[in-house]
């Protein structure tokens, strides 16, 4: 019963939230956007363009410490509501690089890198609440328990309609969230005129008051080691192997309640909460090279494989209906996924295939030299094309035979399509003081135009370099909208969502020694 509620625990947006995010890196790199694909001679080409590494000549060390605070807005149904603040400490790329020359080979030098990055923040506070007229929560869970009821009543018309609701109680075929309906009467069988017919109570009150309080935590933290090789100052090849560690936590409370007030049918409220984490660790490749056709010009090519993650989910909910004026003496019923499940929550193990990235890029340098301390400036950019509908579902266990996943995949190619990234920014030195500018836009994912969604990012920061020691400070202003959906109903009946808005502040400190 765990494997086959194991089947129905992964959705579409699982896949875009390990794919769609802007990662982190030095303060250096952030300042300029981000744009790390042909300018090289950064630890944050360790995770953007290996070839970049083969810049180096000589060692360094970097630590590059953060502090993030956040907050976000939710649009629903006309009405909108802010979210609490959302502040914590993360760490930018942090690592060291070798590099060394070699007079003898057209190979004029090599480096070896070993470094850590956040490449995805997971810590915000959804809210959003409103008055809905169209749909409830419970509508997606009621039509699941009619289709089970119905595929018994065909094959056994004379079974009774409690019996039925004990058997899907128990059945592997009845999702979770649908049995905490059954058991708190939010979904029942109405015979009350002669006629067997499947009902959500919520949906008698015609108009609900709906809110929604999603909390999220964690990130992605990739470990990764690459290596870069410098031939004649011209052509620079370099590749990567990362590991990156999943650690997330989703809180969630979903409430609705009869905008009518009590006392007037059988629904007054119903609650369900929500605890998910998930957890692993991944395995991908960065490949890439940088090319000079001449001295101030440079050209980056990368491309991401992807990631394939071993994951194991862990899930707990709860679900309170007051039914109001239906008959009985009791009005409030309440219930946890363990009283269903033997007092045990459900363990998820699967593997999910990230999208490709494929990266191309151009760096105009200032007054370029061998001797970085000579050069005056740069401008960078980078175009990123990433293919969001590859992302892939598997079952971790191949003996396993269930094709919940392949819907999901094929949900995944119908809902969400490749979208292009950009990143731009500049540096200007003035000796041992450099200023810097950076933008990126990472763009929507989703295949529905009627879905406004992107990631913004506005950039500035200092830099101070002498004498082998070299400090930088960026504050990074993320502007994001996306959109959430509380539930899905089945098509063609349209679903409603929250537009949402995010603000984040990001302050990097990085500091670094050449050795």
């Amino acid at each position: 019963m765990l494997c086959a509620i194991a089947s129905r625990a992964q959705l579409p947006e699982d896949a875009i939230r390990m794919s769609w995010n802007a990662p982190s890196g030095t303060a250096r790199n952030q300042a300029i956007g981000g744009a790390m694909g042909s300018l090289g001679g950064e630890l944050s080409a360790l995770f953007v363009n290996p070839a970049g590494l083969g810049f180096y000549k000589t060692g360094e060390i970097v630590l590059t410490p953060g502090f993030s605070f956040a907050k976000t807005k939710g649009s629903y149904l006309g009405e909108t509501n802010p979210s609490d603040k959302n502040n914590a400490f993360s760490l930018g790329a942090t690592g060291v690089v070798w590099g060394y020359t070699d007079r003898y080979s057209r190979w004029a030098s090599k480096a070896f890198s070993i470094g850590i990055n956040r490449t995805a923040n997971f810590n915000k506070t959804i809210f959003y609440k409103g008055t809905n007229d169209y749909s409830s929560f419970s509508e997606p869970l009621a039509n699941e328990f009619f289709n089970y009821y119905s595929d018994i009543k065909n094959q056994s018309p004379s079974t009774p309609d409690d019996a039925i609701i004990n058997n899907a109680l128990s059945s592997p075929d009845v999702s979770l969230m649908t049995k905490e309906a059954l058991y708190t009467y939010l979904i029942d069988i109405d015979s009350s005129n002669g006629e067997h017919t499947v009902i959500s109570r919520a949906e008698l009150a015609n108009t609900l008051n709906q809110q929604n309080r999603i909390a999220t935590k964690g990130g992605i933290t990739e470990i990764a080691i690459g290596f870069a090789a410098n031939m004649d100052d011209k052509l620079y090849i370099g590749g990567g192997l990362g590991v990156p560690i999943v650690n997330y936590e989703r809180n969630s409370q979903l409430i609705e309640t009869d905008a009518n007030g009590s006392g007037n049918n059988e629904f007054n409220h119903s609650t369900y909460e929500e605890t998910y984490t998930s957890k692993g660790v991944g395995i991908n490749l960065k490949l890439g090279l940088i090319f000079k056709p001449m001295n101030q010009l440079r050209l980056g090519l990368a491309i991401h494989t992807p990631t394939l993650y071993g994951l194991k989910d862990n899930l707990s909910s709860s679900m309170e209906t007051d039914i109001d004026t239906a008959t009985g003496s009791q009005k409030v019923f309440n219930v946890k996924s363990t009283d269903l499940l033997g007092g045990v929550d459900p363990e998820f193990r699967y593997d999910l295939v990230s999208p490709w990235k494929f990266m191309i890029s151009g760096s105009y340098v200032i007054h370029e030299a061998s001797d970085v301390r000579n050069q005056k400036g740069f401008i960078t950019a980078d175009v990123e094309y990433v293919t969001h509908a590859s992302s892939k579902f598997n079952e971790a266990d191949p003996s396993a035979v269930d094709n919940y996943y392949e819907a999901v995949n094929q949900a995944i190619k119908d809902v969400y399509k490749g979208a292009f990234n950009f990143r731009l920014g500049g540096e200007l030195k003035f000796n041992t003081i450099m200023a810097r500018l950076g933008f990126a836009w990472y763009g929507s994912p989703y295949d529905d135009k009627n879905l406004k969604a992107r990631k913004m990012n506005l950039s500035g920061g200092l830099g101070y370099r002498n004498k082998g020691m070299f400090v930088d400070l960026t504050y990074v202003q993320s502007l994001n909208k996306d959109v959430n959906f509380p539930y899905r109903v089945e098509a063609p009946r349209q679903n409603v969502y929250s537009d949402v808005k995010e603000n984040i502040g990001n302050v990097l400190l990085t500091v670094g020694f050449k050795f």
